[in-house]
């Protein structure tokens, strides 16, 4: 099945340490999922208020584990809102659980504030470098195209230095970005909206990207 059926900062700022591996430890498998992010991870514009988010936990074979998921998405957050954020929002919800992962998903008000690249992807660099540090597995979902092709140009190197970040640390990311930018379906779902945000087919598409690439795998339930 494909998707079709479904002010500038200088390089010396950027220090990257890659991540160390993420380990399920023995015992009974308890895990606290945290997504944060913008208003794409809180489905904004959505009629059915689902979103991406509560498409892939609901589709999420669990197998014999206990997963509970928490959707900490703000509309209008940025990479700089969400490294602020979740070292707040995102403990509470792990606490007793036995793995903490965390899933981050921002880039779109980026673009629409101005922030350079560098700044973005040190923001997202901080957040991925901080929760290895903490024994916090990580999963990065790229921002999706919009109608206007200037905007789509300054996303379009954005998903590439996110690309990076993630490669560079052996993180799962998801790009939303190449699959969606001529999509029909996608593009339709966006001139019905907002043309920045998608509806219930839109949000359905990135559902179907980030299952297919990696996600259970990466919850080791594959």
């Amino acid at each position: 099945m494909s998707i079709e059926d479904q002010t500038e900062d200088t390089p010396a700022e950027l220090h990257y340490t890659p991540s160390a591996d993420f380990q399920v430890g023995d015992g009974p498998r308890d895990i606290g999922l945290c997504f944060v992010g913008d208003g794409f991870v809180a489905g904004f514009g959505d009629p059915k208020a689902l979103g991406w988010v509560s498409r892939v936990v609901g589709r999420t074979d669990t197998q014999d584990a206990t997963l509970t998921s928490y959707n900490l998405g703000v509309r209008g957050s940025s990479s700089a809102d969400a490294m602020t954020r979740w070292r707040s929002e995102c403990p509470p919800r792990w606490e007793g659980r036995a793995e903490r992962r965390l899933v981050v998903g921002v880039g779109a008000e980026d673009v629409a504030r101005g922030l350079t690249t560098a700044r973005s992807r040190l923001n997202l660099a901080n957040i991925l470098d901080e929760a290895s540090s903490t024994g916090i597995a990580t999963f990065v979902v790229g921002p999706t195209p919009t109608l206007d092709h200037e905007v789509n140009e300054r996303l379009r190197v954005l998903v590439d230095a996110q690309m990076d970040v993630c490669q560079r640390r052996s993180v799962p990311f998801v790009d939303c970005f190449a699959p969606l930018v001529a999509h029909d379906q996608w593009q339709s779902d966006l001139a019905a909206g907002d043309t920045v945000h998608p509806g219930q087919a839109g949000y359905g598409l990135i559902a179907w990207l980030v299952l297919n690439n990696g996600w259970q795998q990466w919850l080791r339930l594959d």
